[in-house]
């Protein structure tokens, strides 16, 4: 995996991760004021879901680069010639 091929991958996982994380901690308001939507969070606490976030892809990320560092999965492996018969 190539530098440009890492950063998008990571930049993928990134996003996807995102919506995982975005519900963590999630409390409605108590009190809601008029014209506020009932259902916005309390506090979102948005820079410690991204720091977590950025955290949990980098390690999916990584995951990712050592299935494609160390050949742990080819394509080769769903291939039916490989597969063995009884």
């Amino acid at each position: 995996m190539g530098l440009v091929t890492g950063l998008a991958v990571y930049f993928i996982v990134w996003w996807i991760t995102l919506f995982m994380v975005l519900p963590f901690g999630i409390k409605r308001q108590d009190d809601v004021e008029e014209g506020h939507d009932p259902g916005a969070p309390d506090k979102s606490r948005i820079l410690i879901k991204m720091t977590i976030n950025t955290v949990v892809a980098l390690v999916v990320w990584l995951a990712i680069y050592m299935v494609d560092a160390f050949d742990l999965i080819t394509i080769e492996d769903f291939t039916p010639s490989n597969r063995s018969v009884n």
